[in-house]
């Protein structure tokens, strides 16, 4: 992994020292850059890398759409940058958070265009640049389904001067979105060399890769089927047609934390505030024991009571799925608060006395055995995902193959098995079978039912960003809006992120034309081009 940031140090250096007709051997470093012995595969896993960075952790996620699409609750002192997510209140620290975001998805679409850049006209990158392609692809989708319209067309031209992009409009961003994708994976070459850098599931193979690619192209279409439905179907079955992610292709990147690259999400979770106040919210908690669903015993823990056990990172809960309670979003710790986490309906009381006391102490956390490891998976789509997408295309009467039901239950049970990628063995093929098996589709409720079991399966996986914006899209589950004082939302769930602060000075021209497709300008509660 530590080839991740090779690009960084890579410089020619020319010694000075008198003529001789061996000038240019002498007197370059073999050990730095030239064309002639520089690998631009480790410009993908430089990419991959700073995706990861983008979705995760104090990049903004965990402390945004964790809690607006109410997979996590915190129970937090007002001022405390986890009300960015629970209550929808800005903190001190939330505009650098909303810049991250945006920061690390275009610098990893650069880091992936480099390649672009640099091999562009070699026929044996053929396969390389296409997975360059899928992975710029996929951080612009990010962009886009967080802020609106961005620049596209006219981003990561710097060095060619142009530093004022336009912004492109979001629907025009999908419609080449989707043309450059579907180049890309037609490029695609077997014969030709594989990606060698990459440090994903994929592994460098390539038809995986094409596969993903599909997926992805499935994601973006299914985007869209609220504002155009005739396009969205096109491109559904052009997805399907191409071949999506097959049983147990689930696509993240891999962390390495003894060379540095931990998993920001754990990162953030493991300090000590942090890890005492997050807790699983009540709708998730709730939703998984009324199905009865064999992940709840594997990510939900009651922690041990006092605060001194509650804060032990090494003490594990009980995992008693009938023990498990979630907590309600929307309080906080505040003494005298009307939202204080102990004047909510139903609230079970604390654990501990006096300096070991917690008020939470009886709420569900995210289990330490499945989520501690700072070397857990940063997950960017699934197989899951991919078959409940094609179970919803089903259901509209798309021909994408099998039926709804066919999709539902393997969407079901990949995301049941997806979970081993966190600890092996945490589920076993036949608990996944007999639960997919035993909860077949129901086709008066199916796009319910389907966006449910999405929001809840990207959820539990900490993939926090793709369970809000589907949940955006679908309007699946049906979540009760948090009305905290002074929040953001205006009373409501927000729809997106605001542009980071210094585009409306650094880039005016650019900014003003983004502001001005948003209905609302540029607020956390605009909806962006799809979201209808």
């Amino acid at each position: 992994m530590k080839k991740y940031f090779l690009y960084a140090g890579l410089g020619l250096m020319v010694l000075s020292t008198s003529c001789t007709k061996d000038f240019d051997e002498i007197n370059t470093d073999p050990t730095q850059y030239v064309p002639e012995n520089f690998d631009a595969n480790y410009f993908l896993s430089n990419s991959q890398r700073n995706y990861e960075v983008a979705i995760t952790g104090y990049s903004g996620p965990i402390l945004f759409q964790s809690g607006w699409a109410q997979i996590l609750s915190m129970a937090t002192v007002t001022g405390d940058y986890y009300t960015n997510s629970d209550k929808y209140v800005e903190s001190s620290n939330t505009n650098s958070y909303v810049q991250s975001s945006w920061n690390n998805a275009y610098r990893s679409a650069a880091l992936a265009n480099e390649i672009l850049i640099n091999k562009a006209n070699d026929p044996d990158f053929v396969n390389i640049n296409a997975a360059a392609t899928i992975m710029k692809v996929l951080n612009y989708q990010y962009i886009t389904d967080v802020y609106g319209d961005a620049p596209y067309t006219e981003s990561l031209q710097a060095r060619d001067g142009n530093t004022l992009p336009k912004y492109d409009k979001q629907q025009d961003i999908y419609t080449a979105m989707l043309n450059d994708l579907d180049a890309a994976l037609s490029s695609i070459d077997p014969s030709k060399a594989s990606p060698t850098a990459d440090v994903s599931s994929l592994g460098g193979d390539v038809a995986k890769w094409k596969r993903f690619g599909y997926s992805l192209m499935l994601r973006l279409a299914m985007r869209l089927v609220k504002v155009d439905a005739a396009t969205a179907q096109q491109w559904a079955e052009k997805a399907y047609a191409g071949g999506t992610l097959a049983a147990g292709e689930d696509v993240y990147i891999k962390s390495d934390n003894a060379n540095g690259y931990g998993n920001g999400n754990v990162a953030a979770w493991l300090v000590t505030i942090d890890f005492y106040q997050v807790r699983w919210s009540e709708t998730l908690i709730d939703y998984l024991k009324t199905e009865n669903d064999p992940r709840l015993s594997v990510v939900a823990e009651v922690p041990q009571p006092g605060l001194a056990n509650n804060n032990n990172q090494a003490l594990a809960g009980n995992s008693t799925p009938a023990a498990q309670l979630g907590q309600p979003n929307g309080y906080d710790l505040n003494t005298g608060s009307a939202f204080n986490i102990a004047n909510s309906p139903g609230y079970p009381g604390g654990t501990g006395t006096g300096a070991d006391a917690t008020p939470i102490g009886k709420y569900s956390r995210p289990s330490i055995a499945v989520y501690s490891s700072r070397d857990q998976p940063a997950f960017a789509i699934t197989y899951a995902e991919s078959e409940l997408l094609l179970a919803e295309a089903a259901t509209r009467a798309w021909n994408v193959g099998a039926d709804a039901a066919t999709h539902y239950a393997n969407g079901v049970r990949g995301g049941i098995l997806a979970l081993n990628a966190f600890k092996a063995g945490a589920v076993s093929d036949a608990t996944a079978d007999a639960y997919a098996s035993s909860h077949p589709l129901d086709a008066g409720n199916a796009l319910e039912q389907i966006n449910t079991q999405y929001w809840a399966t990207t959820g539990i996986l900490w993939n926090f960003g793709e369970a809000w914006i589907n949940w955006k899209r679908s309007g699946y589950p049906e979540l009760t809006p948090v009305n905290y004082p002074g929040n953001f939302g205006g009373g409501n769930i927000p729809r997106r992120q605001p542009y980071p602060v210094g585009e409306a000075t650094s880039n005016p021209a650019g900014y003003a034309m983004g502001v001005a497709n948003l209905q609302g300008g540029d607020k956390w509660s605009s909806r962006v081009w799809w979201d209808q």
